[in-house]
């Protein structure tokens, strides 16, 4: 048994799942399905939001489907967003220690300070609190040091479909600048406004 318009609940089976969704998850719900019509369906439906006319289209992130804008309309969307709420910023610390556990992983705290040359403890509660990274296990070593690992999350917030899509080292440092440049300027702007407490 197959549905009269696959394509269509597929579609719908992806703008409402909250997290990126597996092709077993969807085939669970949609068990009558045969794999290759499964398959053919979704990649068709990739195929129809890649056309210029959608604003979004449906990429593989963290071994699963979900919706995405496109890339070329990123900097009038976060125009837009902007005018919206306030964006969850990380801070420069934040940012350079997820980095080194990016790229690291799994890595204890002494060697994220040793690389970073300043301590990293509360940066990785942040971290943690955020859900971006996760203990991954001790390291065998005197003291058995935890070690940390990125997650799920971090490749769902930052878009990636796994690790071999991090940006070079280069481009992670511009990344950085561009992050501190844009703290200075709220930082900045923030402090030519009266605190909202105060009377």
């Amino acid at each position: 048994m197959s549905y009269p318009n696959l394509p269509a609940l597929l579609e719908a089976i992806i703008y409402l799942a909250e997290e990126p969704v597996g092709v077993d998850a969807i085939r669970k719900a949609l068990p009558e399905v045969d794999r290759a019509e499964l398959d053919s369906a979704i990649q068709g439906l990739i195929e129809k939001y890649a056309a210029p006319e959608h604003g979004i289209e449906i990429r593989e992130v963290a071994d699963g489907l979900r919706f995405s804008t496109k890339p070329e309309h990123h900097e009038t969307l976060k125009k837009f967003l902007k005018s919206q709420i306030a964006p969850t910023r990380l801070s420069l610390a934040a940012l350079e220690t997820m980095a080194v556990i990016a790229y690291r992983q799994p890595v204890t705290v002494p060697e994220i300070q040793e690389i970073r040359g300043v301590h990293a403890a509360g940066v990785i509660k942040t971290l943690l609190d955020k859900r971006f990274v996760a203990t991954a296990g001790r390291k065998e070593v005197l003291g058995r040091p935890i070690l940390y690992k990125t997650t799920k999350e971090f490749l769902i917030h930052f878009g990636l479909k796994d690790l071999s899509e991090l940006p070079s080292m280069e481009e992670f440092e511009e990344l950085i600048k561009t992050q501190a440049a844009s703290e200075e300027t709220i930082e900045t702007a923030e402090q030519t406004e009266l605190p909202l407490e105060e009377v």
